[in-house]
């Protein structure tokens, strides 16, 4: 009776994934040294936090995330968007409730896809850390061999 009951809602409300998972979701960013600033784009509004952090976006956004710290090299992920099992569920459950409409819904939303990687974790390299690490010394070579 429950499942006929979420079927009818979907039906009645568009997309399955839309209502059962919503548009948004929350991405986690961390960082190796913490504190670090992270630049969150592809947002409405552009975002910045201080490691560790989270921010709300929407399924469908096309989001990257510049992390940078004085004496660090910066790194940028470009996230991208997968659809897990209980988003294909859903989208799926538009077949049987919420039709064709119920698919545009959600693929307009976005709504069946989750971004990754999420959580963000990314372990920053001090700037010029190549540079300071000392050459290898040859082995001299040994003397009656």
């Amino acid at each position: 009776m429950r499942i006929l009951g979420v079927l009818a809602f979907c039906a009645i409300l568009g997309g399955c994934a839309s209502v059962t998972r919503g548009t948004t979701e929350t991405i986690s960013v961390s960082s190796t040294p913490a504190g670090a600033e992270a630049v969150i784009s592809g947002l409405e509004t552009p975002m910045t936090c201080m490691t560790p952090c989270a921010v709300v976006a929407k399924r469908n956004a096309d989001i990257s995330v510049t992390v940078r710290k004085e004496g660090f090299e910066p790194q940028t992920v470009q996230l991208t968007k997968e659809i897990p099992a209980a988003g294909a569920a859903g989208f799926a459950g538009n077949v049987i409730a919420g039709g064709l409409i119920g698919m545009g819904v959600d693929a307009a939303t976005g709504a069946a896809t989750d971004h990754k990687p999420n959580p963000v974790i990314v372990t920053l390299q001090p700037r010029g850390a190549h540079a300071r690490r000392p050459k290898p010394v040859a082995a001299a070579p040994q003397a009656g061999t």
